[in-house]
This record gives structure tokens, sequence and C-alpha cells, in this order.
């Protein structure tokens, strides 16, 4: 027998991609992440599964953030949405406000799973609709200085649905065009079919009444991400 075999994963490790210049880490521990913003209403459903055994992680940090239906991110207001930024890294691009909106944290319930209320995110130049999303390790009571940041990504929508978010009222009238999913790098070369999100209507009648969104995200638990590093949480920016 293989011993090698044990140390297989038994369920598939979600791909990770970039954390992209916004993260902040703003200690908001709250499900409905909102704060108002105009938009078609998201519930978001993200269980975390151990890759390496299959089972839930409990008492897991997950923190998300994503933009307005304009394309702005909490923190970055003022930064023109239509403009692509040639900037990647966390604390490349200063900060122009302390707003917080569609930002915030959640833990891990004993199945594993996150809820969020948030809405729709629009999109921004250069980009197709997308989550970020950080999954922290945590031991303790200092959860909030933990800083074990095990997998970083990004959630997409299918393009039926992005393109029903993108006909609504709020994400409308945009001097630039959304780009799609085949037509986004980071979707195209970062695993973005694999993080996709299972979306479903809220509604009978309209789509505008708002969607469900689910995905399960497989990690391995004693990963160190590079994506977001323990000097991120102290960069002026942050």
């Amino acid at each position: 027998m293989d011993d090698n075999t044990s140390a297989a994963p038994v369920y598939l490790l979600s791909p990770e991609q970039i954390a992209g210049p916004y993260f902040r880490n703003p200690k908001l521990i709250r499900r409905n992440i909102s704060e108002g913003a105009d938009g078609i209403p998201l519930v978001l459903r993200l269980a975390i599964v151990d890759a390496m055994t299959g089972q839930p992680v409990t008492d897991a940090l997950v923190d998300i953030w994503h933009c307005n239906a304009r394309g702005a991110y909490s923190g970055w207001s003022k930064v023109n949405p239509d403009v692509e930024v040639d900037a990647g890294d966390i604390g490349s691009v200063p900060r122009t406000d302390d707003d917080t909106y569609l930002r915030g944290g959640q833990f891990t319930d004993k199945k594993g799973i996150a809820r969020f209320t948030t809405i729709c995110p629009g999109f921004y130049a250069g980009r197709t609709l997308h989550i970020h999303v950080a999954v922290r390790i945590t031991s303790g009571n200092n959860y909030l200085q933990e800083r074990h940041v095990a997998w970083v990504g990004q959630l997409y929508f299918p393009e039926v649905a992005a393109r029903s978010v993108l006909n609504a009222r709020e994400y409308s009238g945009r001097a630039i065009p959304a780009l799609s999913n085949d037509q986004d790098f980071f979707y195209q070369n970062m695993g973005g079919e694999a993080s996709t999100l299972n979306i479903h209507t809220l509604g009978r009648d309209s789509n505008e009444d708002g969607f469900f969104g689910q995905v399960t995200i497989g990690i391995d638990t004693f990963a160190v991400s590079s994506r977001i590093k323990p000097e991120d949480f102290d960069k002026f920016t942050v």
C-alpha cells in the first residue's frame, strides 16, 4: 500500500485568486453587509470544507468584500470605476474614505456554513461581476487578531444571472461595458469556472426580487495563503 495516498485530497481544492487592491480588515462581524446600498438583493450561502478530510470547517472566519452597483468599493468610493486601475496589490491604491459598505465577516457554523445578506455587485473597468472571499482559520478568543489566512478567492456569477443584474436600473447607464466571464483575465486564468456561484431567484415574479447564491469552497486548513500576508493587515491603506 502506498502511504502517500493518505495525503491526497478527498475533496477538490478550490482555486485561489488574487485579493486585489481593495482588501481591508475592518473587523466587522455581521451577516448583513449591505448598509442600505442600492441593488438587487443577494443571499449567499458559503460552505467551507476541509479538502483533506471532506469534513466541514467550523469556526472559520469568512470575509467577503465587493463593489456596489456602480462599481465602487467602500474605502475607495471616489476612485472612478470606469477607469482601469493599473495596480493589483493590497495597499497599492490610496484610500479615499472610511466607508464600510459591502464588507464583513461571519464565522462558519457546525456545518461549515457562512451566510451573508448583501446586493449583487456591479462591475468596474477590466472586470466581470465578482465577490472577493478570504477564509481565516481562527484559534482561541483573539479571532480578530488571527492572521492565518488559509484561502483567498473570488466568486463569479453565471452569465445569465450577470446579464439580468446588469440590465436592472441600479446597474445600467455606465460609460463602459461589463466584461463577460470569458473576457475576464482572472476568471480565465485562475479557475473562475470552479468558483462560479449556483444561482437561484428568490422571487417568482421578477429577477429583481433578488438571488440566492451558494457554493462549496474546499480548502487546506493548514495552508498559509500568499495572497493575503500578515503584513497586509498593517498597511496604511488598510
